[in-house]
């Protein structure tokens, strides 16, 4: 019995290690972002990949493969934000990327939102018929609505950081429930450094010197 408490002791400790570390680098893509830096898909990579097996872990199912999916996007909006020769005709910023910010319309994301809405829907209830995972309706739309903010953040769409002050705001429940505090510290963060980061490329895109604001 005590040789079990000892084994779980050291995993839990094995299992903090390991989140401090992808908290660290979830901060510094954060941050990286929000100055418009390439790097920051470095840094969301190996954290990404660190959160896959911490999720699957405690049964955030879906959350789990939303990493996978960021570790995906993080090659697609590292290659974004660095290759010039897709992006012609376009206002470049060549000190951090080559690809602009952009602001789309309201309509437009009224559409995204309906739509990445009935996916949640559909996937959540799947969820808790066929699967043992957590919270699975809140899990889906965190899951989907991630999924849809992740593109537009490679895209560079002004507006992906409002989406993102929700999507934290909802998560932060879901891991306090799950015990992973220093994660739930970091997303208490992440609402108020999403907030942040929507002023900076609004600043950024209304800078004359710096890029020009394309409303699509």
């Amino acid at each position: 019995m005590f040789d079990t408490l000892l084994k779980a002791v050291a995993e839990i400790e094995i299992m903090t290690a390991w989140e401090l570390l992808a908290v660290v680098l979830a901060i510094a893509y954060l941050w990286l972002a929000m100055k418009a830096n390439k790097l920051c898909w470095l840094a969301a990579f190996v954290s990404t990949a660190i959160y896959t097996v911490l999720f699957w872990h405690v049964s955030l199912l879906m959350e789990s493969v939303l990493n996978i999916y960021y570790m995906a996007m993080a090659v697609y909006g590292f290659w974004m934000w660095t290759n010039t020769n897709s992006h012609n005709n376009e206002t470049h910023h060549r000190a951090n990327s080559a690809l602009p910010i952009v602001s789309w319309s309201l309509q437009k994301h009224g559409m995204i939102i309906a739509m990445t809405s009935l996916v949640s829907l559909i996937v959540g209830y799947l969820m808790s018929q066929y699967t043992q995972a957590s919270f699975a309706y809140l899990d889906a739309a965190t899951t989907c609505f991630a999924v849809m903010t992740t593109y537009l953040v490679a895209k560079k769409v002004l507006e992906n950081w409002l989406y993102w002050v929700v999507i934290d705001a909802v998560s932060i429940y879901l891991y306090f429930q799950k015990g992973l505090m220093l994660t739930t510290v970091l997303f208490v963060g992440y609402v108020f450094m999403a907030a942040f980061g929507y002023l900076m490329w609004k600043k950024r895109i209304t800078d004359t010197n710096s890029m020009t604001l394309q409303v699509q």
